[in-house]
This record gives C-alpha cells, sequence and structure tokens, in this order.
C-alpha cells in the first residue's frame, strides 16, 4: 500500500521544501522502505525549458528527457532514484491536457470548470503513482496564499479525504525569523501560515520549522498549541552547514519517526545512515583544497548552476578534498586579461549556456586553460566554445563561430536539423518551437579506445543526459585532430561528437552532454571525479 506524504510551504519562499523532502525520502530509504518523489508546479509554463536561469534556476532535465524544475535533481542525489517526466507537472501542462479532452469531447459537453475537472486532472496526477512505491513524496511549489497554488491545495484537500488520514499526511514547511532589535525567534508568521492552509480545508499533521538557531522548548511549545499540533510533531530545521547533513539533523530532531507515527507504523527498522555521516565527515574535515573557475553567463544566481556546483561537491568528496568554487562572469574575459582572474586556480569548468552573450569570454577561458596547461572542463556550450577556439587558433579558421549567433563564414558549431533517438529520426529547424524542441534526454555514446575519457568511464559505450540545440560540425574533425583536438567520443553512428580532448594536456575535456545531472554524493560522476583529481596535481605544482 503506498502512502502519500505531501509538503507545503508558507511565509516565504525558498524555505527549502525540495530539500527537506529529499532528505526525508532518503530516511525513509535508510529505513527499508522504496520511495518516489513528484513536485506540483503551480507557474503557466508547460516546463520550465524556455525560462531563463534567472527566473528559475537551472533546469534538470531526466533521461527520458522532461525538462523538470531543479528541485528533482536534490530528489535524484538523495534518493539515487532516477526521476521521469510524470514527476513533475505544472499548470500550465494540467490546464493543456484538460483543453485538449475538451477539445476532443471528452467532457460531453459539461462545462469545463476549475472544480472537478482541473482538480481531477491534478489528483490524476498523483492517483498515477500509487503502488510506485511504499512511499510518494509530492512537493507543492510556491507558497500557501499564492492565488496560482489555490487549485493544487484544493486537489490535495479533495485527495486527502479520499484515501483517508491512513494514506495521506501533510508536512508544512514555514518560517521563524529572528528579529534583532527584540532579541528573539518570532512565531507568529508560523501561526498565520497555518492558518491560512487551514482556511483551504487542510490540516497539517508536522511542522518543519525553519530558523537560523535554537528553537527554544517553550517556543515550540506555543506553535504546537496555536496551532492545534501535536508538540511532538513541531520539528526544528535549522541551518546545516551542508545539505548533505541534513538528513541526519532531520533524523536527530525525530522527523521520520514522527512521520512513521502519524501512519500508525510500529515496527521499522532503524536507519542506516553510514553513507550520509561519511558524506558528511568528508565534506568537513577534507586533506586539503582545491580551486576551481566557473566561467559562466548566469553567475548572479548560484541556483543557475546547482546541479553543476553538486557535482564539484562530488568530485572533491570522492577526492577528500574541499572544492572552492570561485564564479566568474564570462563577460569580464571579453574586456580584460584571464590571468588578472585566475591567479591560484587549480581548473577552469565552462558550463552550458545559450546566446551570444559571454561567448567570446568563454573562448578565451579556454584559450588560457590550453596554452598554460590548466584542466579545463567544458560541458555543452563550453565545449562547444572550445572546438571554435581550436579552430581559431590552431586550424587557421580566423572565422570560425556558432551559427548559434548568426550567418559565418566557418560555422564549427551549427543548428541540429535531425537526429537518431531509439531507432527514429527527430527533426527540427529554426521555425521549430522553443519549448521542448532540443536534444534532450539521455542519449549513448562511443569512446575512443585508449583515449582519456575511456579510461576515465572504464568501458567504451556510455549514456549522458543532453540539453542542447546546436552540435559541433562533423565536417571540422579531421582538420580539428591533426591539430591535435582528439573526437573521443562519438554518437552512435558516427555522425555527432560527444566528446574532445587534447592528448598533450594534463586535462583538457570538452562534453556535448551534462554529466552533472548525474551525479550523486555517494556516487559522484566519473568526470567530476577525474577533473578534481586532476587539479588537486596541478595545485602541487604551484
Amino acid at each position: 500500500m503506498t502512502r502519500f506524504i505531501f509538503i507545503t510551504g508558507g511565509v516565504v519562499s525558498s524555505l527549502g521544501k525540495g530539500l527537506g523532502s529529499a532528505a526525508l525520502g532518503a530516511l525513509l530509504q535508510a529505513r527499508g522502505f522504496s520511495v518516489r518523489l513528484c513536485k506540483l508546479d503551480p507557474y503557466l509554463n508547460v516546463d520550465p525549458g524556455t525560462m531563463s536561469p534567472f527566473q528559475h534556476g537551472e533546469v534538470y532535465v531526466t533521461d527520458d528527457g522532461a525538462e523538470t524544475d531543479l528541485d528533482l535533481g536534490h530528489y535524484e542525489r538523495f534518493t539515487g532514484r532516477p526521476a521521469v517526466q510524470n514527476d513533475n507537472i505544472t499548470t500550465g501542462r494540467i490546464y493543456t491536457n484538460v483543453l485538449q479532452k475538451e477539445r476532443r469531447g471528452d467532457y460531453l459537453g459539461a462545462t469545463v470548470q476549475v472544480i472537478p475537472h482541473i482538480t481531477d486532472e491534478i489528483k490524476q496526477f498523483i492517483y498515477e503513482k500509487d503502488d510506485s512505491a511504499d512511499f510518494v513524496l509530492c512537493e507543492i511549489g510556491g507558497t500557501v496564499g499564492d492565488i496560482e497554488s489555490l487549485p493544487f491545495l484544493e486537489a490535495l484537500r479533495q485527495f486527502g479525504n479520499e484515501v483517508g488520514r491512513e494514506r495521506a499526511l501533510f508536512i508544512h514547511v514555514t518560517l521563524l525569523p529572528y528579529i534583532p532589535t527584540a532579541g528573539e525567534l518570532k512565531t507568529k508568521p508560523t501561526q498565520h501560515s497555518v492558518k491560512e492552509l487551514m482556511g483551504v480545508g487542510i490540516r497539517p499533521r508536522i511542522l518543519l520549522c525553519r530558523a537560523d538557531r535554537e528553537i527554544e522548548e517553550a517556543e515550540l511549545r506555543k506553535i504546537a498549541q496555536f496551532c492545534n499540533i501535536d508538540e511532538n510533531k513541531v520539528i526544528p530545521a535549522l541551518d546545516a552547514s551542508s545539505i548533505y547533513e541534513v538528513p541526519l539533523t532531520y533524523h536527530a530532531e525525530g522527523l521520520d519517526d514522527q512521520v512513521l507515527d502519524c501512519f500508525g507504523i510500529k515496527d521499522a527498522k532503524k536507519p542506516n545512515l553510514k553513507v550520509w555521516q561519511d558524506i558528511v565527515k568528508r565534506v568537513k574535515e577534507p586533506e586539503g583544497k582545491v580551486k576551481i573557475a566557473v566561467v559562466g553567463k548566469y553567475t548572479n544566481l548560484m541556483d543557475s548552476y546547482k546541479s553543476l556546483n553538486e557535482a564539484l561537491t562530488h568530485g572533491g568528496i570522492a577526492n577528500n578534498v574541499k572544492t572552492d568554487i570561485k564564479y566568474i562572469d564570462s563577460e569580464v574575459f571579453e574586456q580584460e586579461n584571464p590571468a588578472d582572474y585566475l591567479h591560484g586556480i587549480n581548473g577552469i569548468l565552462v558550463p552550458g549556456g545559450f546566446g551570444e552573450r559571454g561567448a567570446e569570454g568563454k573562448i578565451r577561458a579556454a584559450q588560457f586553460a590550453r596554452e598554460k596547461m590548466l584542466p579545463y572542463f567544458g560541458i555543452c556550450f563550453g565545449m562547444q566554445m572550445a572546438v571554435v577556439e581550436a579552430a581559431r587558433n590552431l586550424a587557421g579558421y580566423d572565422r570560425a563561430n556558432s551559427s548559434e549567433f548568426g550567418p559565418c563564414d566557418n560555422a564549427v558549431v551549427g543548428l541540429m536539423t535531425e537526429w537518431q533517438r531509439d531507432g527514429e529520426k527527430e527533426k527540427r529547424d529554426a521555425g521549430s518551437d522553443m519549448g521542448g524542441s532540443m536534444r534532450l534526454g539521455a542519449y549513448n555514446a562511443v569512446l575512443k579506445k585508449g583515449s582519456r575519457v575511456a579510461d576515465i568511464y572504464g568501458k567504451t559505450e556510455i549514456s549522458e543526459r543532453h540539453r542542447h540545440r546546436y552540435e559541433v560540425n562533423i565536417n571540422f574533425k579531421e582538420q580539428l585532430e591533426e591539430k591535435g583536438l582528439i573526437f573521443s567520443g562519438m554518437s552512435p553512428d558516427s555522425q555527432l561528437p560527444e566528446i574532445v580532448e587534447y592528448e598533450d594536456h594534463p586535462w583538457f575535456i570538452g562534453v556535448q552532454f551534462h554529466p552533472e545531472l548525474k551525479s550523486k554524493p555517494f556516487d559522484p560522476h566519473p568526470l567530476f571525479i577525474s577533473f578534481i583529481q586532476a587539479a588537486v596535481e596541478q595545485s602541487r605544482l604551484v
């Protein structure tokens, strides 16, 4: 029997609902239960694929090609269970489904309304997860009180009534702000948030109270009394020095015990948390430190590179070092000398991105790493700009560029018009819709025997997740390889370059895919392990 846990948030956004959901999932797994996590997002976009990273952070991509909310990355990194397209639904997708049914005549002449048609569609999304795991944890995006969230909350109220308290549990994440002039944490915002939630017919049975300092017992009792919640189910959720410490702190506060108590589960085994204890020990007690420069376009919002940040941390965990990340806006390098910003750096990573802004700065970063023999990791756009740099400065194509930026004489990077997926041909052109039209999801690649990447992976056939619209032009392969840039990974049909590397460089690899999306703290991606190891070796040379 599947039990459902719904996680809502109140007072303010960015309280850590996604992280809390992931941590709880990890705790239930540690007790021997199977879990599945999903998210309801109240925005009208069908998916976040067309949103700017400045608006919504990174877009997380699943194996089956879904562009999803970044919280699904947390779910995967904490539980190891691969997310799928049907683990993230938006208001836009819900309304699209309902309107398509209306056009087909599925509603038999009825007036289509928010209740019951929209709410039924939301409930169907949840019911589809029944029997898929012991526990389904469902996070609701946004903040209680937002008008956009109302249909979702109404659907969850109905769902809770339909399956009963024995199968549905509501957890509310809220904030206790500290007021310096009063010298105390304030409980009133939490009280109002719970009142708002109960106003739509949902009574939370567990509160996760976010705070930046210890919460006194008297305050916890006050919250329990005013919010009509058992005192032992008001759980402090204090700031942690590492996100990977959260499962341990939540367990210490009794979160998983109280969840099981709500469902009447009395005989669950004690959780085995050794893997998280080992990870936290390595994070807090590293044997050294490396400094990595991330030269990107969206450095003003760290959530733009959430999976990348974590994958670099995982590489540090594997090498037992702290990964100190320095973010540099690539546009800076278009006007100033990269050397002025890269002193003391042990490795350069140029991540993905879209558009011409900052591209020349990324090209200069790749050139600096190649000439100074500094470890370089180019991901997606970062690989493409490294190839453009090689074409210009090694192969003699002075006007080499990407057709993404407009017509050019030597389009070393060009728009993909067709490719193979699961034995079928997919086609796109410049007039195709922007949303969902990229090369998305898991694709296979074949690695060159004896190459550095084949040695890193320990095999010659891999599968990695993609998200891109432009591709390195295979017609330049021979000329570039003559100058030392080896195409060491190709699509199975040998038409699409997947990986490039320099044989005579300590560590210079560019990949068309996004390896950061598959990295986990307990299973770091091999490319990030190797990159950080190269950075460690470089640090010993200076």
